[in-house]
């Protein structure tokens, strides 16, 4: 296998169905994009983890939002890892790449080598959806329950779209990180998967769901992190007797939206009087993006409502 095939098959999202079931999915792989990520925080194991799980389950339920949207995960606890917060930024155009993003606050004192997901505490697991054309972005919200972040996403499925959803998600520390995630959704009824007359059966129906699920729950780290098998091959393996069709891939990127500009219009709700409780010593008021590391310097004189 060439670099360029290896990394060909990573930082991507490959949506597939099964054809001989009323089942879709997507599988997606992140390498250079979560290390971007990583590498900006010097995140303790659990908390590093945890942020790994939160970006694959952002991408892999991101990729259905459609062009130019925005999907955002709010994990909020009351344990030692406070907050996970991440942003899938869905491409503007057939071909280009999803953006994610993601940061964590965490209590450094408390974190242990305990089960990431157990430090979280109690909480909620909140799914945004921002299609910006002027309407109310969407929120569900599920309680911190399941044991695990991929057992939340299931739940916010199953009660906010009643769709039957399982993950599988596989993270590794090298000397770099590499996550994969892998989705399956058993489509309502009146789905146009349904190729088959007989699929209208229902114990047939619910017989595929369940080999499905069960052979999500058989896949090996090795075989979903790579680099031996590329995605295609895995869905071949596990779901070969459904006829998996996958289309084409989607690139994924990190990427970060902030800029000064940004920064700036986020100042005109305050006040001369609430500025100058910002400034530093030096004269300046500083803010630095959570996501992406970077800095901002501005001059106070120039920010704020009578600026």
């Amino acid at each position: 296998m060439s670099i360029a095939e290896k990394i060909a098959w990573d930082d991507s999202l490959l949506p597939f169905q099964l054809d001989k079931a009323d089942i879709r999915g997507r599988f997606v792989r992140l390498d250079g994009a979560l290390n971007r990520i990583l590498d900006q925080h010097n995140y303790p194991e659990p908390v590093a983890r945890l942020v790994a799980e939160a970006v694959v389950l952002t991408a892999l339920i991101g990729q259905t939002i459609g062009f130019k949207a925005k999907l955002s995960l709010q994990i909020r606890g009351n344990g030692p890892i406070r907050l996970i917060a991440t942003d899938y930024f869905a491409p503007e155009a057939e071909g280009e790449a999803g953006q994610v993003r993601a940061y964590a606050s965490y209590d450094a004192g408390k974190v242990s080598n305990a089960a990431p997901f157990s430090q979280l505490g109690k909480g909620m697991f909140a799914v945004l959806i921002d299609q910006g054309t002027g309407q109310a972005p969407y929120q569900g919200i599920t309680p911190l329950n399941g044991g695990s972040l991929a057992s939340c996403a299931e739940t916010y499925f199953a009660q906010s779209e009643q769709l039957a959803t399982r993950f599988a998600l596989s993270i590794a520390r090298g000397k770099s990180w590499r996550a994969a995630g892998l989705v399956l959704q058993h489509m309502p009824k009146a789905s146009p998967l349904k190729v088959m007359a007989e699929m209208a059966d229902p114990e047939m129906d619910a017989e595929n769901w369940n080999r499905a699920t069960i052979l999500l729950e058989s896949v090996q780290q090795e075989e979903m992190i790579g680099p031996k098998v590329s995605p295609a091959e895995l869905l071949f393996r596990l779901f070969h007797e459904d006829a998996p069709r996958v289309y084409d891939p989607q690139p994924v990127r990190f990427g970060c939206t902030c800029s000064e500009d940004k920064v700036r219009q986020s100042m005109t709700i305050y006040s001369a009087k609430d500025i100058a409780t910002m400034t530093t010593d030096a004269g300046t008021l500083t803010a630095d993006c959570q996501f992406c590391g970077a800095h901002y310097v501005l001059d106070p004189s120039t920010l704020g409502k009578d600026a």
